[in-house]
């Protein structure tokens, strides 16, 4: 198998688990703790943040940002044809969708959650929290969802259509 397919499958595969990952949690995990009382609630997203920082998620999140940037890279033979575009679109599509995303929206809402003792809050600051964290985690989290599943099934037809 040649290198730029390699990649090409790489790319596909993290990009998929990705997406996986953003789906479920706006699927999935933000609902089930968004019914939770505030400090329930920003205790569990809190933990969540934490514990998923851990070698094997960051070895796919990191792993697809840099795959999908070597697609266009290992297939710049193929320019100028569409198919070279539809690559550098999937590199944007993913690179601002999902990367700039979570560093500028999702990893400071992350830290501001994280530096706060919840314990030591009263029920007001509690709630102010949330109501600065929620809606606009989930928000940016929407978007990585629909960016990394575009970049996924853009990837998939890109393989359907590179010269073999």
């Amino acid at each position: 198998m040649k290198t730029q397919t390699v990649i090409l499958v790489t790319s596909i595969f993290l990009t998929g688990l990705m997406a996986g990952i953003f789906f479920t949690w706006s699927n999935a995990v933000k609902p089930g703790i968004g019914k939770l009382n505030d400090v329930d609630y920003l205790s569990a997203l809190q933990s969540m943040n934490r514990v998923i920082l851990n070698s094997a998620f960051l070895i796919v999140f990191v792993g697809a940002i840099i795959s999908v940037a070597l697609v266009p890279v290992f297939h710049f033979h193929l320019y100028p044809k569409n198919i070279f575009w539809l690559l550098i679109l999937i590199l944007i599509i993913y690179w601002v969708g999902v990367f700039a995303i979570t560093v500028l929206g999702n990893i400071p809402l992350n830290e501001i959650l994280d530096k706060r003792n919840l314990s030591g809050m009263n029920s007001n600051d509690l709630s102010l929290l949330r109501n600065s964290i929620e809606d606009k985690w989930n928000n940016f989290n929407f978007i990585r969802s629909i960016s990394s599943a575009i970049s996924f099934l853009l990837l998939i037809i890109s393989y359907l259509l590179v010269d073999k």
